[in-house]
């Protein structure tokens, strides 16, 4: 489809291998691996998006009027709202009682990936912007007649840009850890108040005193005796919390061998033999938690695992921040504060539109209003407490 205005051609491809990776990672070039070529073909090639989990690949790529690409966006068409962290749910109950058909719907996403960061992905230089695209991409929806476009997780400015293309804003919240030249641990522990400073240790010591040795391995140090014993980790988890298992066997070795050092598995072992794992990515600023899992109960070990192990980890490399992924207030306590995530959703019917819209405007400041009452929560000391 084109956009006679600035010459553009948008097509949709059901597979990211249509695209070439040095194209497409030209235009991804902010630096989060979830976007990247290697991660999203790495849930293609294992069967983790497809048909089998309802991740239907519908990348659309936008050529300018010499076949140059100068964007991508990673779009899936899908029959379900699972394994997005960004919930409407409610919506589609609503408009499939009212007679409508919310699904299949399109979905801006990273798989089963709540992870902040960049959806337009647009090559440096090229004469493009976010508006034009969101508009290519109703376009699209309108084309295909599904019901809607849900572009999940994105910045605050593509967000910005896709509501002026008719997109509805949504806020979120999640909690991440930030690298305030605290230098070690010791020294992120200093900037706590003396209680939650006290009750870290003793979480810290308690995990660390039932014979664990902890390793953080990364690329050529992750074997397949490490992937095989976390997929048993991961489906645990899966098992316990009701879930599906959308990721495979073989995604996580298949991820390991096209993001190499990226791919940071967070280990500990009883007598030489894993007995829990959590698998993180690597930015250039960021370390991102996603799965983890373990054999056996051991206190305090999933707190040690993934979020004071992926701190030591940050300050040891350098990184600033840690994202720890979806939900968990009680990450607050630990050092992780709350913060604003963005999406942007278009609906093509103007009554659901309309209503969601009155829906949004509603929760925006409740949503606000929480993450204010959760920052009250910090356990970092106060100055006027230390005069």
């Amino acid at each position: 489809m084109d956009d006679d205005a600035h010459a553009l051609t948008l097509s949709l491809h059901p597979a990211i291998a249509e695209i070439p990776a040095a194209e497409w990672d030209a235009c991804a070039v902010a630096d989060n691996p979830f976007v990247s070529h290697a991660f999203l073909s790495a849930c293609e090639d294992s069967g983790s998006a497809g048909s089998r989990t309802g991740w239907l690949p519908q990348h659309a790529a936008l050529r300018d009027a010499t076949g140059r690409l100068v964007a991508v966006v990673p779009m899936y068409a899908k029959s379900h709202s699972y394994g997005e962290y960004v919930f409407d749910h409610a919506w589609a109950h609503a408009f499939e009682r009212a007679g409508g058909e919310y699904y299949p719907k399109l979905q801006v996403a990273v798989p089963f990936s709540p992870v902040p960061g960049p959806r337009i992905l647009i090559r440096p230089g090229a004469d493009v912007i976010v508006p034009q695209i969101g508009a290519a991409l109703i376009q699209a929806c309108s084309q295909l007649k599904l019901s809607s476009v849900h572009v999940t997780f994105c910045t605050q400015a593509e967000q910005v840009g896709l509501t002026e293309a008719g997109f509805l804003p949504r806020i979120g919240k999640q909690f991440h850890w930030q690298d305030e030249g605290y230098g070690d641990f010791d020294g992120f522990l200093a900037a706590l108040s003396s209680r939650k400073r006290k009750s870290i240790r003793r979480e810290r010591r308690d995990a660390q005193n039932c014979g664990l040795v902890f390793r953080a391995l990364r690329g050529d140090e992750i074997t397949r005796r490490h992937w095989d014993a976390f997929y048993r980790f991961y489906t645990n988890t899966v098992d316990r919390k009701w879930g599906s298992a959308y990721l495979t066997r073989s995604f996580f070795p298949l991820l390991s061998e096209r993001l190499g050092n990226r791919v940071v598995l967070m280990v500990a072992e009883q007598e030489g033999v894993p007995v829990a794992g959590a698998l993180n990515l690597m930015g250039s600023d960021t370390l991102y938690g996603r799965n983890w899992g373990a054999v056996g109960e051991f206190p305090f070990l999933h707190f040690e695992l993934c979020y004071y192990q992926a701190i030591d980890f940050a300050l040891a490399h350098g990184l600033t921040r840690v994202e720890a992924g979806a939900q968990g207030e009680h990450k607050i306590q630990r050092g992780y504060l709350p913060q604003t995530t963005y999406s942007a959703h278009w609906i093509a019917h103007r009554g659901l539109r309309e209503a969601i819209g009155e829906f949004l405007q509603r929760e925006r400041p409740a949503v606000e209003a929480e993450m204010a009452e959760l920052a009250t929560l910090s356990p970092f000391r106060r100055e006027e407490a230390d005069a």
